[in-house]
């Protein structure tokens, strides 16, 4: 069996030096040098054109410059994207097209001739039958999907493409979701859940944001680094697996995103983490963007920078409290709207007051989410269908799996409080003792 690892990283355009800071030297620093000291690993991953553009003019050219010597050695290859991380399905086509290219001038103004995507990575994972006609007429040979959206029996020996000739690859939900959130918490684990499939001619696709190992949760690069440095699970590129696995398999993918439930597709609402017909504050918010898109037909190439950066995601999953939630999102993201709207030349009064409407029922709207509780009420009901999904009895890691952990967490906290880090040695402290608990509630467990 082949490992092919995806990674997504991003920050969006609104994103402080602060927390930029945190994630370059909590995450990408890390990830960069430990696939650096192991020359055999291999991963495919999307930065996106604002992320790169931010490393750059903030003063992280290392970071760049560490990228650019593992596309070098071929153990990396970068997909394209859109630069600024819109959901593309809710894009009409010159939006998205420009985006991509904008995408592709960025990258390869830092990355050079060393960037040649064959792939693509729509932003969130998410797909329609529209973004698989323009992934396709710009010349790309893939697009990575979730699995939820493959239309067919799924078979890891097999690629996939649709009518048209564009290839489709899926990654593997579980097998991702239990990498990155640790119940898989060693290489030793991952080897053991996988073992039957080991000797087979078949490939294990995940994808993950890189974020997710040592910024979102802390101590995890250091199982991602484990992983790789493993000799019974190879490492390939997914653009590799075309030539491993020559046979192809037809198919038409449904629309979907990497955060579909079962319940969306039965309430054919594949896109409701971002566009919730329900949720008051998501309409409010596409009646907003889709003003923006309305009234931009009229303006030049050159007076829409401000509002390909106000079309990012994020301002509408953190508006989902399903659980995700943050006020200064949404009003954020609201506020860059109504800015880009505001620079438009040929923008009416009436246009302007109508965009200010929608800007206040918005924040207004998030605050008497607040207030009355229906945050928390919505976070809450999500929480435990997420744990009912998941199955949380199931004890994914052994005693030996946790002390290894442990371990790995007790000298990451000894080196921080070295280097007077004390504030992050408190949380690996923190860390520690939840997975003492854990491990406690195994033994308990095991002895029933």
């Amino acid at each position: 069996m082949y490992w092919a690892n995806f990674l997504h990283i991003y920050q969006p355009p609104t994103q402080t030096k602060e927390i930029l800071d945190r994630v370059v030297n909590e995450s990408y620093r890390k990830i960069i040098a430990g696939l650096l000291a192991n020359p055999n690993a291999k991963v495919t991953l999307n930065i996106n054109g604002v992320l790169t553009q931010m490393l750059a003019e903030n003063g992280y050219q290392d970071v760049i410059d560490g990228l650019k010597t593992l596309l070098d050695r071929g153990q990396m290859e970068l997909t394209a994207s859109a630069k600024y991380h819109p959901l593309l399905p809710k894009m009409p086509d010159d939006v998205i097209i420009r985006q991509v290219e904008h995408n592709n001038q960025t990258n390869q103004k830092y990355f050079g001739n060393l960037y040649q995507p064959q792939g693509f990575f729509p932003p969130e994972m998410a797909y329609n039958d529209q973004v698989g006609r323009i992934v396709k007429s710009l010349g790309y040979k893939w697009i990575i999907l979730d699995e939820m959206a493959c239309s067919v029996p799924y078979d890891p020996s097999k690629t996939y493409k649709n009518a048209e000739g564009l290839f489709f690859f899926f990654r593997e939900r579980g097998a991702s979701f239990k990498i990155l959130s640790a119940q898989l918490g060693t290489a030793k684990s991952v080897v053991r859940e996988f073992a039957d499939r080991l000797p087979k001619n078949e490939y294990l696709l995940t994808a993950m944001d890189g974020e997710t190992f040592g910024h979102h949760r802390l101590g995890l690069e250091q199982l991602l680094l484990e992983i790789y440095q493993s000799s019974e699970l190879p490492t390939v590129t997914i653009s590799k697996l075309l030539d491993l696995f020559p046979e192809a398999v037809e198919v038409k993918p449904h629309p979907s995103t990497w955060a579909l439930m079962p319940r969306d597709v039965q309430k054919n609402t594949p896109f409701s983490r971002w566009d919730d017909p329900t949720n008051q504050i998501h309409q409010k918010q596409w009646e907003l963007t889709n003003l923006a898109l309305l009234l931009s037909k009229n303006e030049k190439e050159e007076e829409k920078h401000l509002l390909d950066q106000s079309l990012h995601s994020d301002q509408y999953w953190w508006a989902s409290a399903k659980p995700w939630w943050s006020l200064e999102m949404i009003e954020r993201g609201a506020y860059d709207l109504l800015s880009a709207i505001r620079h438009f030349k040929s923008v009416s009064e009436a246009d302007q007051k109508k965009a200010w409407g929608l800007y206040i029922e918005i924040i207004t709207t998030g605050f008497a989410w607040q207030r009355t509780g229906k945050v928390a009420d919505l976070s809450r009901k999500e929480d435990e269908e997420i744990k009912e999904m998941m199955g949380t009895d199931q004890p994914w890691l052994s005693q030996e799996d946790y002390q290894a952990m442990i371990a790995t967490l007790n000298k990451q906290m000894l080196a921080a409080a070295a280097d007077q880090e004390y504030a992050r040695a408190d949380q690996f402290r923190k860390r520690i003792e939840e997975l003492n608990s854990k491990s406690h509630d195994v033994d308990i467990k095991v002895n029933q």
